[in-house]
């Protein structure tokens, strides 16, 4: 499975705003009882050494060949095949969380083998494919094309949380390692993934493992606590993962615990991959082509650096592919979020960018030295997920090492941390050249400028500004010139808007990396502003035509 493929399978379906309720049926089966499998042992330390002893072995795909009828559904088929919500895994506990499955079809062609894990036996029994688990009355599926098949598996599995028990999911697991969750708006955006490999490598291909078994212990009645370990495999590696995952009431938190057995040599190893889109926002307002002011499940990556500095990143629709590294040894945190909620900045009613969460990542131990690298890739719409962010570990990744990886993700507005420095509010860009509240009469400015502006907000400023402590900014700027530089106050946000004008000095289009910060008495009050900038082709850097030229 490529990227494009993937992406086109799970980006296309409805699942994109929001998988809607299964529907109901009109008479309940006979059974809920869908753990039918014999009784096994089941413990976290069998399931490592099951993934270590499968390392050890040459790869063996369980891609399948569905019948027809599955295989070329189109995505609203596919998402029109209902699950008998009186099938939930854990419906006859009448409690607060309950797990239904996917079904297999389209490109999700990997079956998925599910398991229920008595918590006080630690024996597991497996949950069987059978159709009438679902309803096809609404997919336009051929059903006589099923018998005969045999067990097909799942494609993942979706978790609701009372009292919407039916209406919308919290957690989705659906396609390789991918998975999701929400806040308390119910609104999913961004992804994660249980590992990459080999995103952005020269003359090799992007790899995406699989989880292809999953076990379920049962909760406590009314918990909303509940923990389900995977098994992780794909040519290069096989992992056994541990999520304790708390669907809290604004929140979904995951305690992530995984080992990982590299089958070859990797080149690069994507640690808490996580996939977003970016497509326009205040910083670039003429990518937005619909009536759309802003597009975007995240507008930055922010960084908690392992030195203690504060990063934030805005991300970029980039004219070209882009792909960058930031040195972070031990990373305290790090998470591509979204920060701004205001409805009015989108203005978009079916996709809901304003109620996307944000996804803030929280090492445990000692991940020793290695850096975040991020990969933006051009896109003209909404329907691609076109950011990836992950963090790769320095050393080298060969056959026969264990990695274990221990990490926290937080799915909420907001990350569970913020620095105690001012923050970066806003990124803005536009035409230059002029001072500030003179827009240029019949004639614009002899040279061609860029205007950038970053507000900073929150930390001391207020004081700072009340008391008359002079700010200063500590700008760098490793190409072109820079003119009318403005330190702002703005009672509006309590905060400081910092611009200045930026002038060419060579032809040269190569992305320039901008980074800003503010002082006071000769201290750092800021996180630090990474800006990605973008000059225009020289024979694109003029005004428009003046409407009175």
């Amino acid at each position: 499975m490529d990227r494009r493929t993937l992406l086109k399978s799970s980006i296309a379906l409805a699942a994109w705003y929001g998988l809607p309720s299964a529907p109901l049926f009109a008479v309940a089966q006979e059974s809920s009882r869908i753990a039918d499998g014999d009784s096994e042992a089941f413990s976290f330390e069998w399931l490592q050494g099951f993934a270590k002893d499968l390392a050890a072995k040459a790869y063996q795909s369980n891609v399948e060949q569905l019948p027809p009828t599955l295989a070329n559904l189109t995505p609203q088929q596919y998402n029109a095949i209902g699950y008998d919500p009186e099938h939930s895994l854990w419906n006859e506990m009448n409690g607060t969380l309950d797990i239904q499955f996917f079904h297999v079809g389209m490109a999700f062609n990997q079956p998925v083998r599910m398991y229920s894990v008595d918590p006080e036996t630690q024996r597991a029994r497996e949950i069987h494919f059978r159709p009438d688990l679902f309803d096809y009355s609404r997919a336009d599926v051929d059903v006589s094309q099923l018998e005969g098949q045999g067990d097909l598996g799942f494609a993942g599995f979706r978790v609701f949380k009372s009292p919407l028990l039916t209406e919308k999911d919290i957690v989705s697991f659906l396609g390789a390692s991918y998975f999701r969750a929400v806040d308390d708006t119910y609104q999913y955006g961004l992804s994660a993934r249980g590992v990459a490999v080999n995103t952005y490598t020269d003359g090799q291909q992007e790899e995406f493992p699989a989880f292809t078994r999953f076990w379920f212990e049962t909760p406590e009645p009314g918990s909303t606590t509940f923990t389900a370990y995977a098994l992780l495999d794909s040519p290069s590696l096989a992992g056994a993962y541990r999520f304790v995952i708390r669907c809290e009431e604004t929140r979904v938190v995951m305690d992530i615990d995984k080992h990982l057995y590299p089958r070859e040599t990797i080149t690069q190893l994507g640690v808490t991959p996580m996939t977003s889109m970016f497509s326009c926002g205040t910083q670039q307002r003429d990518m937005c082509l619909t009536y759309h002011p802003q597009i975007h499940d995240s507008d930055r990556l922010s960084m908690w650096l392992g030195n203690g500095e504060w990063v934030c990143r805005p991300l970029n629709n980039p004219p070209r592919l882009q792909f960058n590294t930031f040195s972070n040894d031990n990373p305290k945190g790090f998470g591509l979020l979204q920060t701004d909620h205001d409805f009015t900045h989108y203005e978009d009613i079916v996709g809901n960018y304003h109620e996307r969460p944000s996804l803030w990542v929280e090492p445990k131990g000692d991940w020793g030295p290695g850096e975040l690298q991020m990969l933006e890739i051009p896109t003209t719409g909404e329907t691609m997920d076109n950011v990836v962010a992950f963090w790769k570990p320095e050393k080298a990744i060969e056959p026969g090492q264990m990695l274990s990886y221990g990490y926290r993700l937080y799915w909420s507005a907001q990350p569970p941390v913020q620095s105690e420095l001012a923050r970066v509010r806003k990124t803005f860009t536009g035409i230059g050249g002029f001072p500030e509240g003179w827009a240029p009469g019949e004639h614009y400015p002899e040279e061609w400028a860029q205007r950038i502006a970053v507000d900073f907000t929150g930390g001391e400023l207020k004081r700072f500004y009340d008391d008359g402590v002079d700010i200063k900014t500590a700008l760098d700027m490793p190409e072109g010139e820079v003119r009318q530089l403005d330190i702002l106050w703005v009672d509006e946000f309590e905060g400081f808007r910092i611009q200045f004008d930026w002038y060419p000095t060579s032809e040269s289009s190569d992305p320039i990396n901008m980074r800003l910060h503010l002082t006071a008495n000769d201290e750092t009050v800021s996180e630090t502003w990474l800006f990605q900038y973008f000059p225009p082709a020289p024979e694109e850097r003029q005004y428009p035509a003046h409407p009175n030229s």
